[in-house]
């Protein structure tokens, strides 16, 4: 791996496929770690092992498709930050019935954006085919959620590779595994810059503007805009104990897989963003902001009307919170159609504000 000042480290997530008890996926895993783990701190980077058995996902149970990167469930949101934070996958994986296991491909199919424009290698192992169907199977699925699978692969045949559970010593082997992951990494490299998504102009209320997905780059500068934004709502309500001026950077990054989040630019310069996620029947909007010196233009109310349309299917009603005394606020959202809405959960010094969602009429 290697990496320098301006560039992060390269992560990698070592996938452990197998959930059946007695299984060899967990040495082979550590066989893998062990052996290639000099090679990945010399350059910097990190190894991570992800094993599925200890992850127990359930067979898939979110209600909306994955693509929406809206999760109902607290296993998802833990294995969508696992899988957000990795730059580059090794799935070890042994062979069923001339295919993966369905452990694996439960584990694919609940993600779908954070797996995309990242590589993947595979460690298999088996008897007579060393797993390599199951290898395979899995490089039909993960081309199709955007992953690309490297030329290099470790293929351990059961009877010649291992020995009461464990992975015999051998230097070609290790090897082997150093080799596959500088392949992995070398890629993983070249990849990083396919997951920025290309900014494209929106029309929109003033000339400039780009609508974006926030991605981790955005991260820093979105807080401070962040910041700079909640000193007017410190003012408006007295109280400098507002969550949007206490939240750190790595706050703001555990957010990333629980809400989706929206950048705007204008020529280029961070001046408004929003997120969003699901809870229940309810699309929950937050931290809808705009540059102090971009105010008045319309930026908010356009920013609004494009998340509210991003909500899922099952969302009935929008739903946000902003200060008692925010009135500017309060006037905004009442334009575009929001009421005040009592509800005793809501903290003293806050409102909260709803909006039913008009039924959306099908074209048959």
């Amino acid at each position: 791996m290697s990496s320098n000042a301006s560039t992060p480290p390269l992560h990698v997530l070592v996938i452990v496929a197998s959930t059946r008890p007695g299984r060899l996926g967990p040495a082979i895993a550590d066989w893998f770690v062990q052996a290639t783990l000099p090679a990945a701190t010399a350059g910097g980077g990190t190894v991570d092992v992800a094993d599925l058995a200890d992850i127990g996902l359930p067979l898939l149970d979110e209600p909306e498709h994955p693509s929406s990167g809206v999760y109902e469930h607290e296993h998802t949101r833990a294995w969508s930050r696992r899988v957000a934070a990795a730059d580059a996958f090794v799935v070890v994986t042994p062979e069923y019935n001339y295919a993966m296991p369905a452990a694996l491909k439960n584990a694919f199919d609940f993600l779908y954006h954070e797996w995309a424009w990242k590589p993947v290698a595979f460690v298999s192992y088996g008897n007579t085919s060393a797993g390599t169907r199951s290898v395979q199977m899995a490089k039909q699925v993960v081309t199709t959620l955007k992953m690309m699978p490297i030329g290099a692969t470790v293929a351990l045949r059961i009877a010649e590779s291992t020995r009461n559970g464990q992975v015999l010593q051998s230097a070609g082997l290790d090897e082997t595994a150093r080799r596959m992951l500088l392949e992995l990494t070398r890629v993983a490299s070249a990849m990083r810059s396919l997951r920025t998504e290309p900014e494209s102009e929106v029309t929109g209320p003033v000339d400039g503007l780009r609508l974006t997905t926030a991605q981790p780059d955005d991260l820093a500068e979105l807080l401070v805009l962040q910041r700079c934004c909640w000193v007017q709502e410190a003012l408006a309500n007295d109280t400098l104990d507002l969550a949007p001026l206490r939240e750190t950077l790595d706050e703001l990054r555990e957010s990333m897989p629980t809400w989706q989040l929206w950048c705007v630019r204008r020529h280029g310069r961070l001046v408004a963003a929003v997120r969003a996620r699901a809870h229940e029947r309810a699309w929950l909007i937050g931290r809808l902001m705009v540059a102090p010196d971009q105010a008045g233009n319309g930026i908010g109310t356009w920013l609004l009307t494009h998340v509210e349309q991003q909500a899922p299917q099952k969302a009935e009603h929008y739903e946000l919170f902003t200060g008692r005394r925010s009135n500017r606020n309060i006037r905004l959202y009442e334009r575009a159609g929001y009421a005040l809405t009592p509800d005793e959960g809501t903290p003293h010094d806050a409102v909260r504000l709803t909006k039913q969602r008009q039924p959306v009429t099908s074209v048959r």
